[in-house]
């Protein structure tokens, strides 16, 4: 698994992550068996947060007496990111994960507190060493100028976006603002949510024929071309131990200059929206 500075100046992070949205619904030890075998091939990133459920306790559970080889990230709500409403849900989080500190700390969407309240809040954890780092999700360009006006430089981690190869609406604005500001991009839902191209479509037979030329997979294929810029940080779930060494088998995969011309050519990105899309 190949690791990348997590934004500027930040720690080596693996190049493929593990989410954890849903991990709650399906059977208990299916998904501590997924999240472990992710961790045992490199894919030490994982993601969470507050909004999900029952996810925290379940990462508690896979991740026992291996914390200090990871980089756990969870999420603040934006009903909760007041000053004082941050920091106790963290403590929450820290709490349910059974760790001491994150590594990472966001603010999961914008909300009616103002920046400057939770930006403090995210200071006040930081030198209190309950996280080392704090970042945002489903940011626009706009938020992040306002959030840098207000944190200074050097300050966001990272921004987790929506991205995958049938929404590609951040490589418009939000992926060249975070990489002329050495901010670190998560890519949630790679694979979409129910959307990966179906092996019959055109998209799909070519994801196929690169997958068949590398002794790789689709999914694979769709990983590494998320993930072919510096700074970007792909995090797919898997349900299943086997899902998990799939996911993982991205992180060794690089496509060549044409494969990745022939993808994009495939899954065109398309106008820039109004507004960036989220789940």
């Amino acid at each position: 698994m190949r690791q990348q500075p997590f934004g500027a100046g930040g720690p080596q992070v693996s190049l493929i992550g593990q989410g954890t949205w849903y991990l709650d619904r399906g059977d208990r030890k299916r998904a501590i068996a997924a999240l472990q075998r992710g961790i045992e091939l490199g894919m030490t990133h994982i993601d969470t947060a507050e909004m999900y459920g029952d996810a925290e306790l379940v990462i508690a559970d896979a991740i026992a007496g291996q914390r200090e080889n990871l980089f756990i990230v969870s999420k603040v709500l934006p009903s909760n990111a007041s000053r004082r409403g941050t920091i106790t849900a963290c403590e929450r989080s820290l709490k349910r994960l059974k760790t001491d500190y994150l590594d990472c700390y966001l603010l999961h969407w914008r909300g009616s507190y103002p920046l400057e309240d939770t930006v403090a809040a995210f200071e006040e954890l930081v030198a209190a060493g309950k996280i080392r780092s704090w970042g945002v999700s489903n940011f626009d360009t706009d938020d992040l100028d306002q959030l840098r006006a207000v944190s200074g430089r050097g300050g966001i981690a990272c921004n987790q976006v929506l991205y995958h190869l049938q929404e590609r609406a951040t490589e418009h604005g939000v992926i060249p603002w975070c990489a002329k500001h050495g901010v670190a991009v998560v890519a949630y839902s790679p694979f979409g949510h129910n959307e990966f191209p179906s092996p019959r479509s055109q998209g799909g037979q070519l994801l196929q024929s690169i997958a068949d030329a590398h002794g790789a997979t689709p999914h694979q294929v769709a990983l590494s071309f998320l993930a072919r810029a510096p700074g970007l940080f792909p995090i797919p779930k898997a349900s299943s131990a086997e899902h998990a060494a799939d996911n993982a088998g991205g992180g060794s995969l690089t496509l060549d200059a044409a494969e990745i011309a022939a993808i994009d050519a495939a899954f065109p990105r398309g106008p820039k929206p109004h507004g960036l899309p989220m789940l």
